[in-house]
């Protein structure tokens, strides 16, 4: 099993205390924000009691839905821990791109917390307010990204829930707006909500389709 705390130790190593983990959520889906955590713990809180208790955190995505709700209240509870969410809704998701609608959810959750350098999952990210180590599935090699993994997914997933009270016909409680054979086939009957990211293929497609008639 890696050591989960190998890149925390090398940036302690290295004078930055002020340590965070950043991850996003909600990248590929159809409608809904993007989502991103920053976040950081004290140390002698990660290394007594955060990896005993969360020494088996990994990618959110590959939890089931209690066990992420069970460690983001353990999370968010904690006095040793402090949390940065950024936002990004469709409308700017459309008028940015994904990429750079990702990018800056990032950095507003860094700002939140002030660390000093951050640790964060997949390719290197522009426009954080720290220095940074990018790191591919770091949601599994890092517990810090890890933490900031099940933030993110949880707040999001709460978002989505929101939406379906919403839109009930679109199912968005259970594919949290993914392009699932349920959510295709509510957006062909129905059309798009404001929530939806109207350049996405096949939301796209479906104002095309509009314009034509």
């Amino acid at each position: 099993m890696p050591d989960v705390l190998l890149y925390e130790k090398e940036a302690w190593a290295s004078g930055f205390l002020r340590l965070a983990g950043i991850d996003e959520a909600g990248r590929g889906p159809l409608a809904g924000p993007v989502v991103a955590a920053a976040v950081m713990f004290e140390r002698s809180y990660i290394e007594s009691e955060l990896v005993p208790t969360f020494g088996k955190l990994t990618d959110s995505k590959a939890m089931p839905a209690a066990r992420r709700e069970e460690y983001f209240e353990l999370l968010t509870q904690s006095k040793s821990t402090t949390i940065g969410i950024g936002i990004i809704e469709a409308e700017e998701i459309d008028e940015i791109n994904i990429l750079k609608a990702t990018h800056k959810a990032m950095a507003l959750a860094a700002a939140q917390i002030n660390p000093a350098f951050a640790l964060v999952d997949g390719l290197p990210v522009k426009g954080l307010p720290c220095a940074s180590r990018s790191i591919v599935k770091g949601d599994a090699l890092s517990i810090s990204i890890s933490a900031a993994s099940i933030i993110a997914k949880v707040t999001r997933d709460r978002i989505l829930i929101e939406l379906d009270a919403q839109y009930p016909a679109y199912g968005f409680a259970s594919h949290k707006g993914y392009g699932t054979k349920q959510h295709l086939a509510a957006l062909q009957k129905y059309g798009a909500t404001p929530a939806h990211r109207k350049t996405f293929r096949p939301v796209a497609e479906l104002n095309q389709l509009d314009l034509l008639l």
